[in-house]
């Protein structure tokens, strides 16, 4: 997401400090370079003006032509608005002392709601510990019901389904008495959509929203429809009062417009990105994690977030001292290599990383069955070689190649790229255990 903005901005930004000394003018200019980059995104005409207005305006009054780093002062001040243009602080779900705290998910068909339902479900009960029920309530899309049943079940969660029945009001009352029988401590209700805004959804919408009382209303829209994203929030705010907003398939856009201005033009905080089909490709919405990405600065804070939820205090110090002791095998490798792609798709890692994000090449993408074939080497090792790589001499690589469906040079190159990661890690703990696992973990 975001790659056409941040590859434009970047170019914009590398003009502006390559300059011999920054003038009105040129900071002017680089302003309409960047009011376009943001209408080529897709962003709101007025949010584009706005945004390079304010950045000139405070670039020019604090003086920053008179410093010796003036390019990356402004750099800065494009950052300090680009925060709060996307909302400033972050916005969490709401957390109540009643049981169940209820959020119903509303938006256009197509949007995403059922499986954002299921993700947010998911994220509770991963992120928070807390307990969800997901009520299907969407009685007009065929399989709906079947489609959230399915996805809660996959997942562990609780659900409510009345598979049949056409009172969406019903199902979501009766969804509640159940969310209190179990001791739920959310109740997720999935709404039904239209293809287009009318009066017969947002009469049944308010009927539900009367008999639910949800504590938060949330609209799931689909990050990709650009402008039209922007209409969908004002006319369902207009109408029902929308607390948050959730944008999906931002894995597909790498404009990311409505993201830039949904919260400027409707004043709807951003609460999570959906970005992808797994469970727990959910994210929560960080503005200022969020700007970082954008302007190529990455976002550490949740990649250490990601790979705290894998590897844990205990898992760090055993890890560190298999290394130490110099007996980190093929197995602990297979085991943080699954580690690692459980934290997502490696290309949205190296994104976070500082400095790296924007020298990515347009498009770039890693091949995922590389890591297939790595685990299939590993698995056709026998346990005694998995330990002990060393005994694995030129027959024994020849039968793991054709165990593994590969060939005896992707073998090698494995075995021998695990040799030189091994030495490098092992002089690593050199540094002491704390230093270390401060390390793995972050």
């Amino acid at each position: 997401m975001f790659e056409q903005l941040s590859q434009r901005l970047d170019g914009v930004f590398k003009k502006l400090t390559g300059q011999a000394a920054l003038s009105e003018d040129n900071i002017k200019e680089s302003m309409r370079e960047v009011r376009r980059a943001l209408l080529e995104a897709d962003v709101h005409i007025q949010v584009a003006k706005d945004f390079a207005k304010k950045v000139e305006e405070r670039a020019l009054g604090r003086e920053v032509l008179r410093k010796l780093n003036a390019g990356q002062q402004v750099i800065q001040v494009v950052h300090e608005v680009l925060v709060e243009t996307l909302g400033g602080t972050a916005a969490g779900l709401v957390e109540t002392r009643e049981i169940p705290t209820r959020i119903m998910l509303v938006g256009l068909q197509g949007s995403g709601k059922t499986t954002s339902t299921a993700k947010l479900g998911f994220f509770l009960r991963k992120k928070r510990k807390k307990v969800p029920l997901l009520a299907a309530c969407d009685v007009y899309r065929p399989a709906a019901m079947e489609q959230l049943q399915t996805l809660a079940s996959e997942v562990g969660l609780h659900s409510h389904v009345e598979l049949g029945e056409t009172d969406a009001v019903g199902i979501a009352t009766r969804a509640l008495e159940q969310a209190k029988q179990i001791g739920a401590d959310y109740l997720l209700v999935d709404t039904a959509g239209r293809l287009h805004i009318d009066d017969a959804m947002m009469d049944e919408l308010e009927q539900m929203k009367q008999a639910v009382r949800p504590h938060q209303l949330l609209l799931v829209v689909d990050g990709m429809s650009g402008q039209d994203a922007i209409t969908a929030a004002e006319s369902f705010h207009a109408r029902l009062g929308i607390d948050g907003v959730i944008l999906t398939k931002m894995d597909g856009d790498a404009r990311g417009g409505a993201a830039l201005s949904i919260r400027a033009v409707t004043g709807i905080p951003i609460l999570f990105l959906g970005s992808g089909e797994r469970p727990s490709a959910l994210e929560a919405f960080h503005p200022d994690r969020m700007a970082q990405r954008i302007l190529g600065m990455g976002d550490v804070l949740t990649l250490v977030e990601r790979a705290q939820e894998q590897v844990s205090e205990e898992d760090a110090r055993k890890l560190e001292e298999r290394l130490r002791k110099q007996t980190f095998t093929f197995e602990d490798f297979l085991d943080q290599l699954r580690k690692i792609r459980k934290m997502g798709p490696m290309e949205d890692l190296l994104k976070m990383i500082p400095g790296v994000g924007n020298r990515l090449p347009p498009g770039f993408s890693m091949d995922e069955k590389q890591f297939v074939r790595i685990e299939a080497i590993i698995q056709s090792m026998t346990h005694k070689e998995r330990r002990k790589p060393e005994i694995i001499d030129g027959s024994r690589r020849k039968r793991i190649a054709r165990g593994s469906g590969t060939s005896v040079q992707e073998v090698n190159r494995l075995l021998k790229d695990f040799q030189a990661m091994r030495k490098m890690m092992s002089q690593l703990t050199k540094m002491g255990p704390r230093k270390f696992m401060r390390m793995v973990r972050g």
